[in-house]
């Protein structure tokens, strides 16, 4: 068998790579906040998040004890044909459920679905297990109110970034509960090494938001932060979606392999031209790419 990157390139129109490339030799690459100091000095220079129209409903979903805020799309015209749970991105450290609140409410109305949104705890004054207990719990109270508040027991969870890798460990969490929960999973350029023991993981050893994270554990090879040790038996459909200018892209391709190895079933889309982050773009690439991944949610709340 021969194997070559080229066959998970997608498949995307040359004018809109050619689109992509000329955007980011435009753009100056950004980085994220190296020390505490930068933290804080990112974190106050964010602007507040637009509005969406109609805007979230603001609820404070509890399970096994716990509670965590979350934000609620549902469609204009009240056709539920699943619920999608979305874990914002941001290193673990940076950004809010709030954040994505303009793409959430255009997701619920153009697939009829139902959105909830996790405002988990940020590192380093709430580090790991904070986000991921966080995350369990909507996940928790999605199993247990989803068809009461929905009319509909079908659920995907999905996240980007630092939101793909806690999508990731709620699903692990969920199995190893026992509980089903989820029919797909849509990770989007999601970090799966902390612990830098992998040729992947070491290209982002020095990144502060590990230690802000999860410098505190003595062994971050433990699945509930670096997924990539995890037995990933027995987990639903997944698509990834990484951009082949990643750093995260053999990450990304190793977690693939992985869970194609556990014996799921998984998709890998490599978009070229692409660096971290770029689903966020303002690009045509992008809108592909975004496009592709509410098309294969479809399928997923289709039974398909």
């Amino acid at each position: 068998m021969r194997f070559t990157l080229n066959t998970l390139i997608a498949d995307v129109p040359a004018g809109q790579i050619e689109h992509a490339q000329a955007f980011y030799r435009s753009r100056t690459a950004g980085r994220g906040p190296a020390n505490p100091d930068e933290l804080r000095q990112a974190r106050a220079a964010r602007s507040a998040p637009p509005a969406a129209d109609p805007p979230a409903l603001e609820l404070v979903a509890g399970a096994a004890g716990r509670f965590v805020p979350v934000r609620v799309f549902t469609p204009a015209d009240d056709l539920v044909r699943g619920v999608h749970l979305d874990i914002h991105g941001g290193g673990f450290y940076m950004e809010s459920a709030a954040r994505g609140d303009l793409r959430n409410r255009e997701l619920a109305d153009r697939m009829n679905v139902a959105v909830v949104s996790v405002d988990y705890r940020l590192a380093p004054e709430n580090p790991w297990p904070a986000a991921p207990d966080d995350c369990e719990t909507a996940a928790l109270w999605l199993v247990e109110y989803a068809e009461t508040r929905f009319g509909t027991t079908r659920s995907t969870i999905g996240g980007s970034s630092a939101g793909a890798t806690l999508a990731l460990v709620t699903l692990l969490r969920m199995r190893d509960r026992g509980e089903a929960g989820f029919v797909g999973a849509a990770l989007q350029f999601g970090t799966y090494d902390l612990s830098a023991q992998t040729p992947a993981g070491r290209l982002i050893a020095d990144e502060y938001f590990i230690e802000a994270y999860a410098g505190h554990v003595g062994d971050r090879t433990d699945p509930d932060i670096s997924p990539i040790f995890a037995d990933l038996r027995n987990l639903p459909p997944t698509l990834l979606i990484v951009g082949a200018e990643d750093v995260l892209l053999e990450d990304n391709l190793a977690m693939a392999g992985r869970l194609s190895a556990a014996g799921n079933d998984v998709e890998c889309r490599i978009y070229p031209a692409a660096p971290h982050g770029f689903t966020g773009h303002p690009t045509d690439l992008a809108a592909t790419a975004r496009h592709g991944v509410e098309s294969w949610l479809l399928d997923r709340f289709s039974g398909r």
